[in-house]
């Protein structure tokens, strides 16, 4: 008897295995970030610009200092471990090409507002006030060129608002 009960624990022991690798590699990342946190001072920066257009059609010319998330790693960190984001600050994640984007907030200690942008610069669809610490996906909904982040409620701050006008360019190309 003994014999057979070891045969089956090592059976189930394997099948819980499997099921467990199974489970992972479907399942969205949790846990610590793939690579080691980079400073945010060796990201490149870009000198972000959104133009807003009020009711009576006045334009309204925003400027933001951002980080620029041009790689992978960068995308997957973003503002991660950040606990405070200056007014006039934010980053900029580039999507070549356009698409989908899902993000979230895993190990984002602040609110953050999600500007989607399309492939022709217009914001396309705001999230306000992203949840920090969470797992929840927050998505474009359709393709988008870039998604900018900026401190929780600035997007209501200034009345940004859906078809307003986003570009950035290079403020340091060094890095």
């Amino acid at each position: 008897m003994p014999e057979i009960r070891s045969r089956f624990a090592h059976r189930s022991l394997s099948l819980y295995a499997a099921l467990a690798a199974c489970l992972a590699a479907v399942a969205p990342p949790c846990g610590a970030q793939s690579a080691p946190a980079q400073d945010l001072s060796t990201f490149p920066r870009a000198s972000l610009t959104v133009l807003h257009r009020d009711a009576a059609h006045e334009a309204h010319v925003y400027h933001f200092n951002v980080w620029v998330a041009d790689t992978p790693e960068r995308a997957e960190q973003g503002l991660m471990f950040v606990s405070d984001l200056p007014q006039s600050a934010g980053m900029v994640f580039p999507l070549v090409p356009p698409r989908i984007e899902r993000m979230w907030m895993k190990n984002t200690y602040i609110e953050l507002d999600m500007l989607f942008v399309n492939a022709a610069g217009r914001i396309s669809k705001i999230t306000p006030r992203a949840r920090p610490l969470t797992l929840d996906t927050l998505s474009s909904d359709a393709p988008v060129s870039a998604v900018v982040e900026l401190r929780g409620g600035e997007a209501a701050r200034l009345s940004l608002s859906v078809g307003d006008l986003v570009s950035w360019t290079a403020a340091d190309a060094g890095h």
